[in-house]
């Protein structure tokens, strides 16, 4: 792996450190490579290091996983899977190395450590990216932050950082399946540069998203999603898309007041995703132009609960889940890294031009669906876990409520003891 390095600018002496009688304050870095509260996961490794993974920190113990459960959804997320992804060749094996007893499969409550290995890495392409800065990629701004960088590969700006979230998403999806049966996370592709999909977000399954390579269940549009991406690449050119995702079955209660609503976790969650460059939930950016007497979702009773007659919300009010369809929407702008000639500047402050080399997905979108799924499964897993701690732990009562959900979606998890304590 090439490291590059430069003197980093002059820094400002902070005032409250160097004062005279002024006793010096710890000063804490922040990585931004851990994300969560009570489901706290953590990524490693750089694209073209030797492995790279994740550690799972407040997996809950006892809980059955195997390694080919996790192996499942990093296949999905491989390169060289068709020809409108990288070439880059690589099985993505995972290794459980600790916090699971492989013997018996259950995790043990401690961290659990992910690793899969590096193994088609290609450094020599990334020679001439050591002095000059691929347009719209990090290469300047983490010579700006860091004054060094990794070169080969993108290092951690790489979409290979991805791993770790898609295999921590694996292990947030087990517990969520558990903790509440009939919650599903599926997201596809639901556009491709101009090319728009019809989709039933009630009725679309994981079969439907994987039998083709875009990964779009609407199969007119994703021969056509195809065809497009396709004729980019002969360009040697790239283009951009949308993924949406859709929670069925989320349980009520997720999320919490001011800093923490759902759609806010959710948002920086999936915007922190390689190439991320727009968020929409429900009715998005379209709701802004319609009056409150038709975006307002109504509420009736249905079977014994409260639900809203349209889902314009997308799942989630006042920052907190209401038991409809969570949708989510992501735009991912084109590749940034591509086989043109575009002019750039150097390290050395000269005015050059680059034709980029590497093995690069003409088209993000087909392999950042998994992704997707993966960073909402943490969030859900996370507040899932904070919301039980706070709400489903003494006996709930009656309440205000006439929703029989909210009585009896989590009952099974509060303990035996408290069951019948007033």
């Amino acid at each position: 792996m090439s490291l590059i390095h430069r003197p980093p600018p002059a820094l400002v002496s902070c005032p409250l450190v160097h004062a005279p009688r002024c006793r010096p304050r710890a000063v804490t870095c922040g990585a931004g490579s851990s994300f969560g509260t009570v489901f706290r996961v953590t990524t490693w490794g750089e694209s073209h290091g030797k492995s790279v993974g994740c550690v799972i920190d407040g997996c809950p113990s006892n809980m059955e996983i195997s390694v080919e459960e996790i192996q499942a959804e990093l296949d999905r997320r491989r390169p060289g899977q068709s020809r409108i992804t990288t070439p880059r060749s690589e099985t993505d094996t995972c290794t459980i190395e600790a916090g699971i007893d492989n013997n018996i499969g259950r995790t043990l409550g401690s961290p659990i450590m992910i690793r899969v290995p590096n193994k088609d890495q290609r450094s020599q392409d990334y020679g001439q990216m050591e002095v000059a800065y691929r347009p719209s990629h990090a290469d300047a701004t983490y010579d700006f932050k860091y004054g060094i960088r990794a070169v080969a590969g993108g290092g951690r700006s790489s979409a290979r950082e991805t791993i770790g979230r898609v295999a921590a998403g694996a292990v947030a999806k087990k517990l969520l399946k558990l903790m509440v049966p009939g919650c599903e996370i599926l997201a596809y592709v639901n556009r491709v540069l101009d090319i728009d999909s019809e989709v039933d977000h009630n009725t679309f399954t994981l079969e439907q998203v994987e039998s083709n390579p875009v990964r779009c269940p609407d199969a007119a549009a994703a021969d056509l999603m195809y065809t497009a991406i396709d004729n980019v690449r002969k360009t040697g050119d790239s283009c951009g898309g949308e993924v949406t995702c859709v929670v069925r079955g989320c349980p009520v209660g997720l999320g919490a007041p001011v800093f923490d609503k759902l759609e806010a976790e959710l948002a920086k969650a999936v915007m922190s995703l390689p190439a991320t460059k727009g968020f929409e939930i429900g009715s998005g950016f379209s709701g802004s132009a319609m009056l409150g007497s038709t975006h307002n979702d109504h509420f009736e009773m249905r079977d014994g609960q409260v639900r809203t007659k349209t889902n314009r919300s997308g799942g989630v009010q006042g920052g907190i889940s209401n038991g409809e369809n969570i949708v989510l929407r992501i735009a991912f702008k084109p590749t940034s890294t591509i086989g043109k000639e575009q002019s750039t500047v150097n390290r050395s402050g000269e005015d050059i031009s680059l034709r980029a080399k590497g093995r690069h997905d003409p088209c993000v979108v087909p392999r950042a669906v998994p992704m997707v799924e993966a960073m909402v499964a943490l969030v859900l897993a996370d507040h899932l876990l904070q919301h039980v701690a706070q709400c489903e732990v003494l006996p709930r009562g009656d309440g205000p409520s006439p929703d029989e959900r909210v009585r009896s979606q989590l009952a099974s998890l509060r303990s035996p003891a408290l069951q019948h304590t007033g």
